[in-house]
């Protein structure tokens, strides 16, 4: 029965730590195929760069801040315990001890320890824990501790008498417990006890620490102790009984001397230096397994949890708190408020409340089921604009205002204490103050259009935008029941996710484009220069602005982080201040956003899973460092065959090893914190890149030649210190050597040599050839002007030729005129009957017609056109008389009887009888034709 109280106890204890409402740091979860390890981890530790080493069941865990890399044990067993001294990581695994160094291509090698030294091992020894002091490097297995001298190479070893369970380190002091004996203390390389008191005799001593001038221990399952001159007494502090009823597994000091509490199935605690719970974090609440196998405080403050499924890590310093309902009893919260010392949350859900600063759990408030679109306290009333109406908050209850579906915002009327205008889903409405009792007094009639974001100007003149119809100026009668007139604004771009605030006394309207203030000179929207920088357009999540009150300060939200305005005390002067806190952290309500100032410079911040606390005061600037950690080059792209490059040198590549990837990090753990990297490569790219995430990058196929290699990183908005170079060189190809320039150069030189000898016999017999061709060319140059010498003459005989021919048919033709002109007269003559008197004159006429001198001058002419035919015509017919020949020469022109009478003063008749005379003369048959006969002759 007394066991099932306990139990009893046990669970109703571990309900109520779960189910606090805590506004835990943020944690960074890496699951183990996020480090490609196996789930469990048993050690953690860091070096000087900030690089995270943990022990892992499969290998050593590096961690950059980028990327992890795993180290298989060198005997492929458990690694256990991880210790970083100088820039040596010490492990201790199963039969096995000894260190990891980073050669200049960096990459660790192991050096076995126990082996250099020849350790003989127990049965299954197995080392679990590492410390260390000045020069000597303890190794404690649950037998015994192996001392080891790094300086001098001496060892030594301090054995017990039953189990260590482990090694405690406090103030250059050593602790360990021999179970079932007491507490032992090294010193001078013996071990003292310094206690055997029945509590650690019979209990797990978890680990020891320095309060106050005492030891302090830490046990498994009674919870703190303190022992100081060897009396052993409970840590009075008010959680003490909590740890009595939960089993702890790890624990450490944190350097502001608070403590961190890892359970076996709880998750982990952290407590102040005065013992009080300050969180409890469990798998419920973000961690990803409740059982803690290690922790360790990095040099940032952040605390890392090696646990039995995965590495977690909690940004403990980080100006964040969050409040994750991972149940949906919350849900989304659209706005907040803090009245009368209580935190109201109005969210999708309904309204919670609890006291501030409190952990415990929110309570709903009944009758508040839906979306709470808006809180606020006028004249000390808390309101409540809600998706069913208006409500007055009033003990934890709600007073219904107005039953008037969807209260979007509701402000005051200057000049109107008595009246409120809000703003619903129909329009705007009236609210009235009567008997101290806020009620609903009228709807502006006239403007039926959703008021999500309105602001009075004027009692006369109200502004209403609409995200997706405009910004309208509404004008109001005295009243207020009736809208007279309302345009909109065309001056102004409407827009999805523009809002409308009034800060400072200014009416805002704000859109993609920037920030509009309303002037009231000339009645119109203008850009402010100043305020605009709140809206970011290459960040641009939402234009929506939260004007705080209290602290006069104007929130803008952008993709990459929070911006806020504000104004010096002393000269008044605005300034635009940025967070960076990516949306993708802060899980906005696009649209919604919300922000509300708690205490000092506290903020509230809606997410659509809880909330998140943000304190101004922690924000602080941080040094960060690059760092190359590896370079590969490899011939082919996605290739394994990939190179080392050292580090420390300027190397020179092959010509094929022309991919060369760099890996660069900087040891930077915030979850809240977008890391990103900007690269060079001088020599082919010599401008920055953009702002990247990714922690490498491959260069392809890069020519030959130098180059130098410049990436620098930020962290938010903060930029490296430092920018890290890499130089290095790619040798030109084989073809493009010295030596392959040589023989190229040889090559041309003998090349030139052969073509001048080659050119020179070519242009021998090239001149040869020209001067046979010249030659021939000549000769035949000549003959053409023989040639064209006998054309001339030929052609000058031609001529002469025709020009016989055209003066004997000239000859030929005057002789006929003539003969008939003669013959014509001698006819009229001889027509005269005085005939006698007129012979003589005929007779004339016929010495004329037959005279001889006309033949020999035509026969003169004949010849010297046809000059062979009348001897050749001759010498074939013999017998032909002169009258013959003369006319064969009349019939070798082609004349025609009638032409041929004339010129023998014959009759046409005649003329045919000569020519069958001449037929007979030369034989010629009957069918054959004389004149052609004559002319083929």
């Amino acid at each position: 029965m007394k066991n099932t109280n306990h139990l009893f106890l046990f669970l109703t204890l571990a309900f109520f730590l779960a189910s606090k409402a805590q506004e835990i740091p943020p944690i960074n979860v890496y699951s183990p195929k996020d480090y490609g390890g196996e789930s469990q981890n048993w050690s953690i530790s860091q070096a000087e760069d900030k690089h995270i080493y943990v022990a892992n069941n499969k290998g050593l865990l590096e961690f950059n801040g980028a990327k992890w890399s795993i180290y298989p044990s060198p005997n492929n067993t458990i690694i256990r315990a991880v210790k970083v001294v100088d820039n040596f990581i010490y492990t201790g695994s199963y039969h096995e001890f000894g260190f990891w160094e980073r050669n200049s291509f960096g990459v660790l090698n192991y050096t076995s320890l126990s082996k250099k030294i020849n350790v003989l091992f127990f049965e299954d020894e197995e080392f679990w824990n590492i410390s260390s002091l000045e020069n000597w490097i303890l190794f404690q297995s649950l037998d015994r501790i192996h001392i080891y001298n790094k300086v001098t190479e001496s060892y030594s070893v301090i054995n017990s008498k039953t189990n260590i369970s482990k090694l405690f380190e406090v103030e250059e002091n050593f602790y360990f417990q021999n179970l079932n004996n007491g507490l032992y203390k090294i010193e001078n390389g013996l071990d003292v006890l310094i206690s055997n008191d029945s509590i650690i005799k019979n209990n797990i001593i978890v680990n020891v620490f320095e309060n106050k001038g005492t030891l302090l221990l830490l046990t498994q399952d009674k919870g703190f102790y303190r022992l100081s001159g060897g009396v052993l007494s409970p840590w009075n502090i008010p959680d003490n009984e909590t740890f009595k009823k939960i089993s702890v597994f790890s624990g450490i000091q944190l350097d502001d001397n608070s403590f961190v509490i890892g359970t076996i199935s709880d998750g982990v605690f952290l407590l102040s230096s005065a013992g009080e719970i300050i969180y409890h974090i469990n798998q419920t609440n973000g961690l990803s397994n409740n059982t803690i196998l290690a922790l360790f405080e990095d040099k940032d403050g952040n605390i890392w949890l090696g646990l039995d499924n995965g590495i977690n890590s909690l940004n403990i310093n980080s100006p964040y708190r969050v409040y994750k309902d991972k149940n949906g009893t919350i849900g989304s919260v659209y706005t907040s408020k803090i009245h009368n010392n209580i935190l109201y949350l109005g969210t999708n859900q309904g309204l919670f409340y609890k006291e501030l600063d409190s952990n415990i759990e929110y309570k709903f408030i009944e009758g508040t089921q839906g979306q709470v679109w808006f809180l606020e306290v006028i004249n000390n009333a808390l309101f409540c604009g809600h998706n069913k109406g208006t409500y007055i908050v009033e003990n934890k209850k709600i007073k219904e205002v107005a039953n008037i579906q969807g209260t979007w915002k509701i402000k005051p009327i200057k000049d109107h204490a008595n009246l409120l205008i809000q703003g619903n889903y129909n329009g705007l409405n009236i609210l009235e103050n009567k008997n101290n009792k806020w009620q609903f007094r009228n709807k502006l009639e006239g403007f039926n259009i959703s008021s999500r974001y309105f602001e009075v100007a004027s009692p006369k003149s109200i502004f209403v935008n609409h995200e997706y119809k405009g910004l309208y100026q509404l004008k109001v009668n005295e009243s207020l029941t009736k809208v007279e007139k309302f345009a909109i604004d065309s001056l102004v771009e409407k827009g999805i996710y523009s809002s409308l605030v009034n800060h400072d006394n200014n009416i805002l309207y704000t859109n993609r484009e920037g920030v509009f203030k309303y002037k009231t000179q000339t009645k119109t929207f203008k850009k402010d220069s100043l305020l605009s920088n709140l809206i970011i357009d290459k960040e641009f999540s939402s234009a929506k602005l939260v004007s705080d009150i209290k602290t006069n300060k104007l929130w803008s939200f952008s993709s990459r982080g929070l911006n806020y305005l504000t104004s010096s005390k002393l000269s008044g002067e605005k300034k635009v201040n940025r967070i960076i806190f990516p949306v993708e952290e802060r899980k906005d309500i696009i649209g919604y956003e919300n922000i509300t100032h708690i205490r000092d410079e506290q903020f509230l911040l809606g997410t659509t899973a809880g909330y998140i606390i943000l304190d101004l005061n922690k924000i602080v600037n941080c040094n960060y460092k690059i760092s190359i950690n590896r370079i590969t080059v490899s011939q082919l792209k996605d290739t394994d065959s990939v190179s080392f490059v050292n580090l420390t040198s300027k190397p020179e590549f092959k010509n094929k090893e022309h991919n060369v990837q760099f890996s660069y990090s900087i040891s930077e753990y915030l979850k809240t914190q977008k890391t990103e990297y900007q690269y060079k490569l001088e020599g082919i790219y010599n401008s920055w890149s953009d702002w990247t995430t990714n922690a490498n990058v491959l260069f392809e196929n890069l020519p030959y030649g130098e180059y130098i290699f410049s990436v620098k990183g930020r962290v938010g908005d903060q930029v490296t210190l430092n920018t890290a170079s890499f130089s290095f060189k790619i040798d030109r190809p084989w073809f493009l050597s010295n030596l392959a320039i040589a023989l190229y150069i040889l090559g041309v030189l003998l090349f030139s040599l052969l073509m001048h000898n080659i050119y020179k016999r070519y242009y021998r017999k090239q001149r040869e050839r020209l001067i046979l061709k010249a030659t021939k060319e000549l000769e035949l140059k000549e003959l053409e002007n023989k040639e064209e010498f006998m054309r001339f003459n030929n052609e000058k005989l031609r001529q002469d030729v025709e020009n016989k021919n055209r003066e004997l048919g000239i000859s030929t033709m005057s002789l006929i005129k003539k003969n008939e002109f003669l013959n014509s007269i001698k006819k009229e003559l001889q027509k005269v009957d005085d005939s006698n008197n007129l012979k003589h004159v005929i007779k004339i006429i016929d010495r004329n017609l037959n005279n001889t001198d006309d033949w020999n001058l035509f026969q003169e002419a004949f010849n010297n056109v046809d000059k062979d035919f009348l001897k050749k015509i001759k010498s074939l017919h013999p017998t032909l008389t002169s009258n013959d020949l003369r006319l064969c020469a009349y019939l070798r022109l082609n004349l025609s009887s009638k032409e041929i009478a004339p010129l023998l003063n014959i009759s046409p008749r005649s003329v045919e009888v000569k020519r069958y005379r001449l037929r007979k003369k030369m034989s010629l048959s009957h069918e054959s034709s004389l004149t052609d006969y004559i002319l083929e002759v």
